[in-house]
């Protein structure tokens, strides 16, 4: 029986992913800032839920909910990074305290979450690591480049850590969903204070009160769940698993005019090299 930590579990993904790994059987540490909001998903899993409370910022409380999934259940094989939030301004318009705790919850909190777990994965050379990342991790809009920022360093970061513990027998999946029907573009979604005028045909159209997408998403939480089950499961786990039509089509979309550029420029680019 396999045992898996998941953050951020109050709503969306996280909660249906804990759901759906209960459901079949397996132990799942269900955690959130306020546990009473997951309390009703380990109710019906007495014998192998346990609900945590953490806030991936708090070092002492990471410590903690490690110690207690271990005392509990022995050991943990999946960590799901799952917890995080929007944000959105143009750069300009970013407030540094707000872009600090930004990069705190949506980077560092995974870093720590990760560097937690891994001496017991290490120890047993065996684990899945699942980073929840976003489509925002392969290309920017604008009013996006923080939180595209933090979701980039996330991505970068998790490349380089898979290829360091590959050999140790664990593995990296980074998830990338696209839009699906959650809290992201309602409670969870922050913005700056600060409005620029010269900003309101770009980064302006995508702040909260003019976003029409809440509620219309495409992404059902329930079936990602269950995508992202399929991933872990399978021998041949992807290092990026797409999460929805939409992002297929976008990824897609940008990794073709990236080719399209790095072709056009070819020929400049590698002038740079000394005469062989």
């Amino acid at each position: 029986m396999s045992t898996w930590l998941i953050t951020g579990c109050s709503t969306g993904l996280g909660r249906y992913l804990a759901q759906a790994v209960l459901e079949r059987g397996w132990n799942a540490v269900v955690t959130a800032r306020d546990p009473v909001k997951v309390q009703d998903i380990v109710t019906s899993y007495p014998d192998t839920a346990l609900a945590v409370a953490l806030d991936v910022t708090d070092s002492t409380q990471i410590a903690e909910v490690v110690r207690q999934a271990e005392a509990r259940f022995g050991a943990v094989d999946v960590l799901v990074n799952n917890a995080g939030h929007g944000y959105r301004a143009a750069v300009e318009e970013g407030d540094e305290a707000d872009v600090d705790e930004l990069f705190a919850t949506n980077f560092f909190g995974p870093v720590k979450m990760i560097k937690a777990i891994l001496r017991g994965m290490r120890s047993r050379r065996n684990g899945i690591i699942v980073n929840v990342s976003s489509i925002a991790g392969r290309g920017a809009e604008p009013g996006s480049g923080y939180y595209a920022a933090t979701k980039f360093a996330l991505e970068g970061m998790s490349d380089a850590l898979r290829k360091e513990i590959a050999p140790l027998g664990i593995k990296v999946v980074v998830v990338e969903p696209g839009a699906f029907r959650t809290d992201f573009a309602g409670r969870s979604l922050q913005q700056s204070k600060n409005v620029i005028t010269d900003y309101a045909n770009t980064a302006g159209l995508r702040r909260k009160e003019k976003d029409e997408s809440h509620g219309k998403q495409p992404g059902d939480s329930a079936r990602g769940a269950q995508v992202i089950i399929k991933a872990v499961e399978a021998a041949d786990a992807p290092f990026r698993l797409l999460l929805g039509s939409d992002a297929v089509k976008y990824v897609r979309s940008q990794l073709e005019t990236q080719l399209t550029e790095v072709n056009a420029w070819e020929k400049i680019s590698v002038t740079t090299d000394f005469p062989s």
